[in-house]
Formats: structure tokens, sequence, C-alpha cells
């Protein structure tokens, strides 16, 4: 979910985002009125900003000093709700993260739908993870999850397993961009659908995220669950997550469906291998002016370069 045609940070990315939301406001006039949320929309959405604890693991912390949370928050990819930045924050009181089920099943000897209620109380942590963005732009985010090995355990793959695959929320009318007259617009098959094999899946640092920054997940930053990959792209890991399959066959990603000759499979972050586009080598973080190199596998080489062995990591890309 990140084509984005646009240059990146001119003047106007590093004003005051209610400032702009405000001349936005008054441009739109009384259409906009019609997005904001109502008392039954907001009791719907109460779970959001409500505080949760974990604590911090120390083996997963980057030394780099986090993102502010605003930004965090107001400047996201999430193509259900429109293919601009501002678009998720502006429009997330559509979606409603209450109630909430995970369907996990596939070649599994113990399929089982989690309640978001019940994936709240498997032992949570706070890592701090970088998320880089194809877009050549980064932020540092302490999240709040747990391994998704420990949800894929319960549920006990088959030996048959090879994959796993995420499904996103389909519905219109909490996802506006999902309507049948602008799905067209974004360029992606809904719903939204990613994969990892399962190795990668298993991986440590492969995180069930179901909170940011000391709170539960805001509803623009893939509420109530979603899956962050720290090693990939940012959109390899999916959010509002309904869905999760294990198969034998390889999934059929979205962004591959969309545009195969940008967007492969395995979407490593990998500064060799360019984006048909711009240039993978360097990237900025929200918040920075300077460029920064980018590192092989984001930063995380030692940890999970093992799991590419042998694979050409240009085709494979």
């Amino acid at each position: 979910m990140l084509i984005k045609r646009a240059p990146r940070f001119k003047a106007s990315e590093i004003t005051d985002h209610r400032l702009y939301l405000n001349r936005r406001e008054f441009m739109l006039g009384a259409a906009a009125l019609a997005l904001l949320p109502t008392a039954t929309q907001a009791a719907q959405a109460s779970a959001a900003g409500q505080p949760l604890a974990a604590k911090r693991n120390p083996d997963y912390v980057i030394g780099d000093k986090p993102t502010d949370f605003k930004s965090a928050t107001t400047y996201n990819n999430f193509y259900e709700f429109g293919t601009d930045k501002e678009d998720p924050a502006r429009l997330g009181h559509m979606l409603k993260p209450r109630p909430w089920t995970v369907q996990v099943d596939g070649l599994v000897h113990k399929p089982k739908r989690f309640d978001i209620e019940e994936i709240l109380r498997f032992p949570l942590e706070e890592r701090v993870y970088s998320l880089r963005c194809v877009e050549a732009w980064s932020m540092v985010i302490p999240w709040i999850g747990f391994p998704l090995s420990a949800l894929l355990k319960q549920v006990e793959p088959t030996g048959k397993a090879r994959y796993v695959e995420f499904t996103t929320l389909k519905d219109p009318e909490q996802f506006p961009a999902q309507k049948p007259s602008l799905a067209a617009f974004g360029g992606v098959e809904w719903p939204y659908v990613e994969g990892l094999r399962l190795d990668e899946a298993m991986h440590p640092l492969a995180l069930v995220t179901v909170g940011m920054y000391g709170q539960v997940l805001p509803n623009q930053n893939g509420a109530p669950i979603r899956i962050v990959v720290p090693w990939k792209y940012g959109f390899k890991s999916a959010k509002s997550l309904v869905r999760i399959r294990l198969t034998e066959e390889q999934p059929k990603t979205a962004w591959e469906k969309s545009a195969p000759q940008e967007y492969g499979f395995y979407s490593n972050v990998n500064p060799a291998v360019d984006h048909p586009r711009w240039s993978q080598a360097t990237e900025r973080r929200i918040g920075e002016f300077m460029r920064r190199k980018t590192p092989m596998f984001n930063g995380y080489a030692e940890q999970v370069g093992s799991l590419y062995a042998g694979m050409d990591l240009k085709k494979n890309y």
C-alpha cells in the first residue's frame, strides 16, 4: 500500500498538521462534516487511546529516538482509507475495532477463532522497531505485541504448511476506499492480502501487534491487530487482520497482483535493489532533514540473514 508518485517531503509536509486539516476542512466545506465521528461511532471505537501495559523487551530495542506520536499517527499508509498520507487519521473514526475476531485456520491441527480480548491476554511486550517504507521514509515506533510464533503454535501447523497468509477486513462501510466507485483508484484488489514463509513468520522478530506508544493501536495504524515484520518494507505488515491462514502454496499478495514489476513476495529491505521509480539506497526518518543510508534488512541482517542464505535477493525481491 505504498505507491505515491509525488516527491517526498515538500515544505507543506512540515506544516503543523492541525493547521493543514483546518485549511482542508475549510476548502471541503459542508461535505467534510459528513466524515466527522458521531457519538455512536465514537463509542464503537472506544478502545482508541486506552492505555496498554507492556514491559519493554531490551533484546528488541534500537538506539534511535522514537518518532513522535503525532507524526506516527498522522502520516500513514492505509489504502483502505485512501491514498493520501492524511486520509487514515482523517477517516479512521469509521473503523469499528470492537467487537473483533481473527480466524486462524488452513493447514493446522487446531483451527481457532480468536477474540481480540483473548489476544490481548497474551503476554505483551514493548519493542522498538524501525518501519521502512519503499518511498524512502521511515519511522521508529515502540510497538506492543507478542511473537507471531506464539499464536501459530496454538493452532499447531501441519507438516504441509509452508506459508502464512494474512487477510485484512473487507467492509466498504468502514473502509471508504473499498467502495466500488473508488476501488480502482488505489490499484489494490480487496481484501488486502499479504504473506510470509512459515519460517519467516516463526522468526522471533515477527510481531503480532496490538498497541504502540503505551496504548492500544489507533485505527489509522491498523487497529485492533496487525503484523509488524521489521526487516521488510512496511506494506508486508498487514493491518486490521480478520484471518490468518496457513497454506502449502505461496499466497498471491495484494501488491504482487497489482504491480508485480514493483513489489515481489519477499519485499525485504535491500538497498541494492531500486524500486523502478526511486532509489532504495537512502531513507529519511520522519522528523529529520538529512538522509541516511538504508541498512540491509532494515538493520536486522544479523538476525534474519540466514533465512535467505543462497537466494538471489535481486531476483527474489
